[in-house]
């Protein structure tokens, strides 16, 4: 029988096998096949290449050089894509983050009444620190130690630190819009235009430039003034005192509450020396309700929504003042003060909205 894997006639004469012992050294397995560095090349690549019957085949080395080249190209690219994605996910919280400024929130106007206190008689006079011991004012203190802070807790997206700065900035807004000298006296609004928010400026502008009985611009509903032409201070300071409160209205809000009851000694302008009885007393409350968002916290400024001012004793107007008019020692209001209004009138109302002042605001009679 024929030897396994022997062709059934035997192995043909001349070939590895068949009696001819020299080719049996040489084996061509696919291996080897492979690692040729010449490939003869198909019967379709030569018809369409007549230039060479062979291709070169890059020996094994170049090839593994090759396959780490294209690895590492692609780990790169890979390496690429992660540092792209992250950066990415990196921008989209920080848009989404309840924590940025909002820089594109809109700015209310702020809403303003004032209401002018008629007195019922002649306006009390004396020397400033009798007529301070003699009011309600006695007790209170001078400046700005009477406005006091309350107790700083944090709130739910606000910390201590950011509750504190509001409060501080409200604080100084009073200081600036209530006790300032130069604000008083007409000669400048700068200090408090400073610490408003930017979108309330034209608004604010408005006011000092053409007020307006509308509840949105009378200078009045931002700041304290006298006309200097026709009062002074008197007596050693401002008395002051009322309340801050806060509260978190939404995540990115946060809103200051004041009510505060200013009083001041007052004189007759170009008065170099004052007589006994020449002095009288001024009183003015401001209700203010101011909002923060954490943008404001940061720049230092404030926004103004509602401002609730009661000032006396001056005489009532239909017109829209640009100063508060007090009524000095001696002085009564105009009489028929405030006047009827008639609710059948068509057109504009042009009422002013006028009250009372009680004799028990004003100074005691001197023993």
């Amino acid at each position: 029988m024929a030897g396994r894997g022997d062709p059934p006639e035997g192995e043909p004469e001349g070939l590895p096998g068949g009696g001819d012992d020299e080719y049996r050294s040489v084996v061509f397995d696919e291996s080897f096949i492979r690692a040729a560095r010449l490939q003869e090349l198909s019967a379709r690549e030569r018809m369409a290449d007549h230039a060479h019957a062979v291709r070169r085949v890059p020996p094994a080395a170049s090839r593994r050089r090759a396959a780490r080249i294209r690895h590492g190209s692609r780990q790169l690219l890979l390496l690429f894509l992660v540092v792209v994605l992250a950066f990415g996910t990196a921008i989209y919280l920080g848009v989404r983050s309840p924590y940025r400024p909002q820089l594109g929130r809109a700015v209310d106007q702020l809403r303003m009444t004032v209401i002018p206190l008629v007195p019922e008689g002649r306006v009390p006079g004396g020397a400033p620190d009798d007529l301070i011991q003699r009011s309600p004012a006695a007790q209170f203190r001078v400046g700005a130690s009477g406005i006091t802070l309350p107790a700083v807790r944090s709130t739910e997206n606000f910390s201590q630190g950011q509750v504190l700065a509001a409060l501080t900035t409200a604080k100084e807004y009073l200081v600036a819009s209530s006790l300032d000298p130069d604000v008083l006296a007409g000669r400048s609004v700068r200090p408090v235009r400073l610490l408003l928010a930017q979108q309330q400026l034209a608004q604010f502008d408005r006011s000092f430039a053409a007020p307006a009985d509308d509840g949105r611009h009378s200078p009045l509903g931002w700041l304290v003034r006298f006309d200097a032409g026709r009062v002074a201070q008197a007596g050693s300071g401002v008395r002051v005192q009322g309340t801050l409160r806060y509260q978190e209205t939404t995540s990115g809000t946060l809103e200051v509450f004041s009510d505060h009851v200013f009083v001041y000694a007052l004189r007759p302008a170009g008065a170099t020396a004052l007589p006994v009885g020449d002095a009288s007393l001024f009183t003015v409350r401001r209700g203010l309700r101011l909002r923060f968002d954490r943008d404001a916290l940061q720049t230092h400024r404030v926004e103004l929504l509602l401002s609730e001012v009661q000032a006396g004793p001056q005489s009532c107007s239909a017109q829209a003042p640009r100063t508060l008019r007090p009524l000095l020692a001696g002085e009564r209001a105009t009489p028929g003060d405030p006047a009827g209004t008639d609710p059948y009138l068509t057109g504009p109302a042009g009422v002013a909205l006028c009250g009372a002042l009680s004799r028990k605001a004003q100074p005691s009679p001197a023993a």
